[in-house]
């Protein structure tokens, strides 16, 4: 697998950074995850298959648990001497909190200087809101995005997906991988600052236009991305399921109207998105409004036209072609997880997806690192591990 040889600790809790360094071990890191004195959080949040949450093994598959008290003494030069073994450190504290405790890059390069370190925060190592607290709605909220998530009403709505971990998560990742090529020619590593407000904001090139162009808030519901387009819409069907056309090519658009014997609105939609499409949309409106969802399954069929009729998650995932392209895995136990989206020809993914209860590895890491069972025992009485 790609990804053999390297070695990563890794101290980050919930969603971005858990999320990225599993996608690691997926391609056959060796990851070796620090969990606090209760755990990593998310054992215990979400319904649970299998005695664990499935939001922990959607994270944390294929990885060791170790959990050393980083305030004692033994505990912190464990971890020091483990921190001299890896290639790669992931921590997502609250800045300030890893120079607290004597684990920051400094500390760690000067014992490892081929060490690529990733700091994953909500608003970065700089700048007036670095110690901020927040999570994804936060992130999203402040950086714009949940107003532009309106309902029906008019009203922001929750966002249904966590884009600012994902953002940060795949920036991190993105970022560790082009670290690791690089120590490859230099033998040194390096210092990654991933903020979730950067990730996400670089997510919003095509959304742009009237912020940086006109040098104004977009109007929301004119906007291509956001229901001014015709053709990048959802409708409601007559048996109050719905569907989403998803594609505004003039191609597209002209087959469509052309089937529905209206194919003069298309002029409307090579004026781009707007208050001018509003007859266009009337029209779709109350065409997907006459048929049932299946009816325009069958009448969109022979139709070059993108379309996709809007499923809930149980459906979704139980779509033949997910299961084709395996992203639904399941163990010998029935206990199901997301598949890998990254696919290689040539030495592919093997996810083990087996899970670590908490500190399950902590005496065998400490054994490798050359500490005696004695030590190790000590180390227990003392609290040094948990």
């Amino acid at each position: 697998m790609k990804l053999e040889g390297i070695k990563v600790l890794d101290l980050s809790l919930f969603l971005p950074g858990p999320h990225f360094t599993m996608m690691m071990a997926d391609h056959g890191a060796e990851v070796i995850k620090l969990e606090p004195p209760t755990g990593e959080p998310v054992r215990e949040v979400g319904l649970k298959q299998g005695g664990e949450s499935v939001w922990f093994r959607n994270t944390h598959r294929g990885k060791k648990s170790i959990s050393l008290n980083l305030k004692h003494a033994d505990g912190k030069a464990a971890f020091l001497k483990l921190a001299a073994t890896v290639d790669v450190i992931v921590e997502a504290f609250r800045p300030g909190v890893v120079e607290r405790l004597g684990i920051d890059y400094a500390a760690i390069k000067a014992i490892n200087p081929g060490i690529v370190y990733c700091s994953v925060s909500a608003y970065g190592q700089t700048g007036d809101k670095r110690l901020n607290p927040a999570h994804d709605l936060s992130i999203q909220a402040d950086s714009g995005l949940v107003s532009v998530n309106l309902g029906a009403d008019g009203v922001p709505a929750m966002p249904a997906m966590p884009t600012a971990d994902m953002a940060g998560s795949l920036m991190a990742f993105s970022g560790v991988l082009m670290a690791l090529l690089r120590k490859q020619t230099t033998g040194l590593g390096d210092f990654l600052d991933i903020s979730m407000q950067d990730s996400l904001v670089a997510w919003t090139p095509n959304v742009m236009g009237p912020i940086f162009a006109q040098d104004k808030a977009a109007e929301t519901k004119e906007e291509r991305s956001w229901g001014g387009n015709g053709f990048y819409n959802i409708y409601q069907t007559q048996d109050g399921e719905y569907l989403t056309l998803g594609g505004s090519e003039i191609k597209f658009v002209h087959n469509l109207l052309s089937a529905l014997g209206r194919p003069e609105l298309t002029e409307l939609a090579k004026q781009g998105p707007g208050a001018h499409q509003e007859p266009m949309r009337v029209f779709l409106k109350e065409q997907f409004a006459s048929k049932t969802l299946q009816q325009w399954h069958e009448f969109l069929a022979d139709i070059d036209v993108c379309w996709a009729p809007v499923r809930d998650l149980h459906a979704a995932m139980n779509e033949q072609h997910l299961q084709q392209r395996e992203m639904i895995l399941t163990d010998e136990a029935g206990n199901k997880s997301l598949g890998v989206p990254i696919k290689f020809a040539e030495e592919p993914a093997k996810p083990n997806l087996s899970t670590p209860s908490f500190s399950a590895d902590s005496e065998q890491v400490l054994l490798d690192l050359g500490y005696s069972s004695a030590e190790i025992a000590q180390f227990k009485q003392d609290k040094a591990i948990f």
